[in-house]
């Protein structure tokens, strides 16, 4: 196949060359950064520099031989630069810019959802003379998202199976309430919460304010580290109650006790650091092996040890390699290097490009502990960027260092893992490959595209398209499709549509840049998948071979998935539009179950969608696409919390913009809306 032509007509090597040089000749002396571009005005790689001349003509100047490095340099078609003040806003604007352009040789940490937090609602007292509200007794609770001044906030939190364990814990000692305001305001007795001890009944006035309010700042004080304060307190508590021979409320206070002794006791913090002047700490360890990297990060906050995260870069194989190239601002790495010595200036970078990316738009804690050396210039711009005063130490003692120790092994077992499952799923795919005979170059670049239709007797019917591709499933492109002008409950009609829209505007444009080059074209975008799996037998495949017949395109790409005997799970069959005969497979065999996995999860993609549809469908949730802002999730988020359209519309402005991602000028606009 031949490749899709350029926009423009590239120069010649000579002549690029010239030019580039140039242009480095031309770079000034003053920090910056600067941004590599190939033919197809593609970033390839951005870099900061304290002197622009020296590090961009150092890529020039070297003979880099067929090294990555040198790969990329050989692809470098244009460059940009762009002169900063100091060196640490050049580190801000070179995570900023990576963040944002993916360049392909640079370390890239995935922008994750937000961490959780537990927020405790406004916690001050109103009105003391005020009735009983919501707004008077604050409420405990998850919460990702933006911060409103209005709450505290505690966090964050590594994952939300920490937050919730936290929620309970406050539940059983302190006994706030989590329910929402709008059901807190409508109570007209305790509920079970109340019943099984874990809520103290302020809806019905069971507790006074004051009472309240009290349990509010001792669970404020415990989440801020302070639970030896508040078990002491608890303590004197539970003995004046005992003098005064109140002995049921002293053995509830008893019971508070126990379970926050048990709590600090799982936190194995001593004397020492629990003293010790920062209690917010974030551990960093780094791994790589096998082409992969992890940075694991383990969160301390108020001396309490709350988990740790496993993060996986991309590109990490292609941007270590200027570590080989490059050590300092233009100087070459040393001969004599060990490849012990290399693979630790690897993992500092990766570990600096986590910190630079991870905590540029965050908030971090006052000090990081990390297995590496960390560059104060990296640290000293994120303190200007974020307010905080950063400090990193990567020798620490005592149980700074078990909480470094504990982090680096979760990393080794978090990497291992990972590198276990890649080789698992990479020979699944080279089982699938054997099995259907594909004719690939590239084992990495396999593509599968598969298909499912789903309904509920005819209604709300919806199409799924997910890709399999670099041994896993790419969730980024997968596509749903709401089928619309066929019977209800047509399956066979969904197929031939969906399988229509799918491919039809790539059979012609690859027609069309075929017939211009003078043979199929190459380019990625004009690619069709190597496999084109449909869920279902001889009935959904002869659907499929028409429209690809229809299409000109292969039907060689098309195999179906037929249940087996029974519709058994590990007893399918696939099916080919090309005139093979069923293939039948073991139940263990590495290729059925790459297949069933794909099948699951097309059949997962398209029922989650099917009924989204269909509640909104059922709900009247029309009213609120046509809210300007009110997106698919930030819909499905407000018609759960309330029930349905009908509850949003009953809502108050406060209620409304206590769901998340509704900000108070919107909550105003779908107030204004359903009314």
């Amino acid at each position: 196949m031949a490749p899709e032509p350029p926009a423009a007509a590239p120069l010649p090597d000579a002549a690029l060359r010239e030019r580039l040089l140039a242009e480095v000749a031309a770079l000034p002396a003053l920090p910056g950064v600067y941004r590599y571009f190939d033919s197809a005005d593609q970033v390839l790689y951005v870099g900061k520099a304290a002197s622009l001349k020296k590090r961009v003509s150092s890529y020039f100047q070297k003979d880099l031989g067929g090294t990555r490095i040198g790969l990329m340099v050989a692809r470098i078609a244009r460059l940009e630069t762009t002169v900063v003040r100091s060196e640490a806003e050049a580190l801000l604007l070179e995570n900023n810019l990576i963040k944002a352009l993916n360049p392909k040789f640079n370390i890239l940490f995935r922008d994750d959802k937000s961490y959780p937090y537990i927020k405790l609602t406004g916690t001050r007292a109103q009105d003391a003379k005020a009735s009983v509200t919501a707004a008077r007794f604050s409420r405990v609770a998850y919460y990702r998202g933006a911060v409103d001044r209005r709450h505290r906030y505690f966090g964050p939190y590594p994952n939300a199976w920490a937050v919730r364990e936290a929620i309970q814990l406050i539940q059983k000692v302190f006994r706030l309430r989590t329910c929402e305001d709008a059901v807190f305001n409508n109570r007209s007795r305790p509920c079970l919460l109340y019943q099984i001890r874990r809520c103290s009944g302020p809806c019905v006035g069971l507790i006074s304010q004051e009472d309240y309010q009290r349990d509010v700042l001792s669970t404020e004080r415990f989440l801020l580290g302070e639970q030896q304060q508040v078990m002491d307190e608890l303590q004197a508590e539970m003995m004046a109650h005992a003098e005064v021979l109140a002995f049921e409320k002293a053995a509830e206070l008893r019971n508070r006790i126990s379970l926050l002794s048990k709590v600090q006791h799982q936190q194995a913090v001593d004397e020492s650091s629990a003293s010790s002047a920062i209690r917010d700490v974030d551990i960093l360890a780094v791994k790589l092996a096998g082409g992969r990297a992890c940075v694991n990060l383990a969160m301390v906050r108020g001396g309490r040890h709350l988990g740790d995260r496993a993060f996986f870069p991309s590109h990490v194989e292609d941007a270590t390699a200027l570590a080989e190239v490059v050590t300092g601002e233009d100087e070459p790495a040393a001969p004599e290097s060990s490849p012990a010595q290399t693979l630790a200036l690897a993992e500092q970078q990766v570990l600096e490009a986590f910190i630079g990316q991870h905590y540029l738009n965050g908030a971090p804690p006052p000090l990081l502990v990390t297995s590496h050396a960390v560059d104060k210039t990296l640290l000293k711009a994120l303190g200007e960027q974020t307010g905080v005063k950063l400090q990193a130490q990567h020798q620490p003692r005592e149980q700074r260092r078990a909480w470094l120790d504990m982090a680096i092994t979760g990393c080794e077992l978090a990497l291992a893992r990972l590198l276990s499952e890649e080789g698992s799923q990479r020979e699944r795919t080279r089982a699938l490959v054997e099995v259907l005979d594909l004719a690939v170059d590239d084992l990495d670049q396999v593509r599968i595209e598969c298909f499912d239709i789903s309904h509920t007797a005819g209604e709300a019917t919806q199409a799924s398209c997910v890709v399999f591709e670099n041994h896993r499933m790419a969730t980024a492109e997968y596509r749903r499709f709401n089928i619309e002008g066929i019977t209800g409950g047509d399956d066979y009609a969904a197929m031939r549509q969906v399988l229509t829209r799918r491919y039809s505007p790539l059979a012609q444009a690859w027609r069309e840049a075929a017939a211009e080059q003078g043979g199929a074209p190459v380019a990625a975008k004009l690619r069709l998948p190597d496999v084109v799996l449909v869920d279902g037998g001889k009935g959904q495949i002869g659907v499929a071979r028409e429209v690809f017949e229809q299409l000109g395109l292969p039907l060689s790409l098309l195999v179906g998935v037929e249940k087996g005997e029974g519709r058994k799970v590990g007893l399918e069959e696939l099916v080919f539009a090309d005139g093979r005969d069923k293939l039948s497979l073991p139940p263990d065999a590495a290729a059925l179950m790459l297949v069933a996995q794909i099948r699951d999860e097309a059949h997962r993609f398209a029922i989650t969608g099917m009924r989204a549809k269909r509640a909104s469908v059922r709900t009247g949730g029309s009213r609120l696409e046509d809210i300007p802002g009110v997106g698919p999730k930030k819909r499905a988020r407000l018609l759960q919390r309330f029930g349905g359209v009908k509850g949003v519309a009953a809502a108050s402005v406060e209620d409304l913009a206590t769901v998340d991602g509704i900000s108070k000028d919107l909550a105003m606009e779908i107030y204004r809306a359903l009314r």
